[in-house]
């Protein structure tokens, strides 16, 4: 327990990265509060409400058995032992690194910072920030990063719907501004964590986190633009793809789908990129790939409309069904979402777009609220043709294959048959 009284921990930031983080903390025995801007949130999660997909109502339950506490007042700042940041970094307009709410958060900690607490940063951002954006701000108040508080950066490995790893058996990086600093912060999340990974530095922690992401975006690039002329060869790649993986070394398999979503696929390489920049050239294979998977929805589109052409009837005027429409199965979460881009498309070349999602309630797309259908079965049955975006448990994929009038299946989860096509 911390040496003073108050908080062990607080979590600036209660998303999808910083509830996982104080549910742990919780559970191991920590004193921890949450700190957000959102009233909404924090009523939610007092009254034991959860908006997170990895997080019940029972396991919330749970945390505020153990103390936990949601609050908007920073001051909760000054009496908490380690303070760790998990604000999202997006892109803005320009796609470039927008930093404003870890700058906001870190003004908030710097105005509340006293002698002896460990800050820590896991909001993804470019190789530098800590050093260069957070400290300074934090040292603004009089105190001395690796002297009077300690600072360290540990990237989120939050994967959303993973039944398999969570926060507790998934390798923590964590590198500090000083050695002490680095220790500090491993002794911090050991406390929860099966396996912390030290590292030299906060630069290194930041990289890490940039080259996981960089490395997955760059290949599912590469199976995209596969698929793309694939097509034109009269190739099976998803046969192809399976027959590959049977290699027990030097291949890891990676599939091609209608267009990356997410936090981290679709932005964290812009950090990097924007980080190479700033040295004086293009970093090519990200830009590349990036070009690649946001032409994807657009080729998703084009496919749609050959498969109605063949139909002799026209995008315009045609009823699309988009099954699944959030970036992964089994989740409620829309970030990223290529099913967006799709629909746009097909908005503008007048189709009249129907959606099935049973973890989303309500879709709009540019302002239009997109009708939901609830019965799968009618649902593919009365579409002229039907895109599979997002392959979730519950959908009756035996319904779609015997129902549908046309389906392009861009997950490579149905049989390939006269009225079934795959990406």
């Amino acid at each position: 327990m911390s040496e003073r009284t108050g908080f062990d921990l607080t979590v600036i930031g209660l998303g999808y990265v910083g509830m996982p983080l104080a549910k742990e903390a919780t559970a191991a025995g920590l004193r921890v509060a949450g700190l957000d801007v959102d009233p909404r949130k924090v009523e939610a999660l007092n009254a034991g409400q959860s908006y997170i997909d990895d997080l019940t109502d029972a396991d919330l339950d749970a945390m505020l058995g153990g103390g936990f506490t949601a609050t908007l007042d920073a001051s909760v700042l000054a009496e908490s032992r380690t303070i760790v940041i998990c604000v999202p970094t997006p892109l803005d307009e320009d796609h470039r690194p927008d930093l404003s709410a870890v700058e906001g958060a870190t003004r908030a900690v710097a105005q509340h910072l006293r002698p002896g607490t460990l800050v820590v940063l896991e909001s993804t951002t470019w190789p530098g920030t800590t050093d260069e954006i957070a400290r300074p701000i934090l040292e603004s108040a009089g105190l001395a990063a690796g002297t009077d508080f300690h600072l360290a950066f540990s990237p989120e490995r939050i994967d959303p719907g993973n039944t398999k790893y969570g926060l507790r058996n998934t390798p923590k990086v964590v590198g500090g501004y000083t050695v002490a600093c680095r220790d500090r912060a491993v002794a911090f999340y050991s406390q929860f964590v099966e396996w912390v990974v030290p590292v030299s530095g906060t630069r290194e922690a930041e990289m890490a986190k940039l080259l996981e992401n960089t490395y997955r975006h760059v290949n599912i690039a590469l199976v995209n633009e596969m698929a793309i002329f694939c097509d034109e060869l009269g190739v099976n790649l998803w046969e192809a793809i399976e027959a590959a993986s049977t290699k027990p070394f030097g291949f890891q398999k990676f599939l091609p789908g209608p267009g990356v979503g997410g936090h981290c696929i679709p932005v964290d390489p812009s950090y990097l990129s924007y980080t190479v920049r700033k040295l004086g050239y293009p970093f090519r294979f990200v830009e590349l790939a990036q070009e690649i998977n946001e032409r994807m929805p657009s080729y998703v589109v084009a496919r749609a409309q050959r498969l109605l052409n063949r139909a002799r009837k026209p995008v315009n005027g045609s009823r699309v069904l988009l099954l699944g429409v959030t970036y992964k199965p089994d989740i409620a979460d829309e970030r990223e979402t290529p099913a967006v881009p799709v629909a746009e498309a097909l908005l503008e070349l007048g189709a009249e777009i129907v959606f099935c999602d049973p973890h989303v309630k309500e879709w709009a797309v540019k302002g239009n609220q997109i009708p939901r259908a609830d019965d799968l079965a009618a649902a593919v049955a009365d579409a002229d043709v039907t895109l599979l975006l997002q392959q979730h448990s519950a959908f009756d994929l035996g319904v779609v294959e015997e129902r549908a009038q046309l389906v392009l299946d861009t997950r490579g989860v149905l049989a390939t048959s006269d009225r079934v096509e795959r990406l």
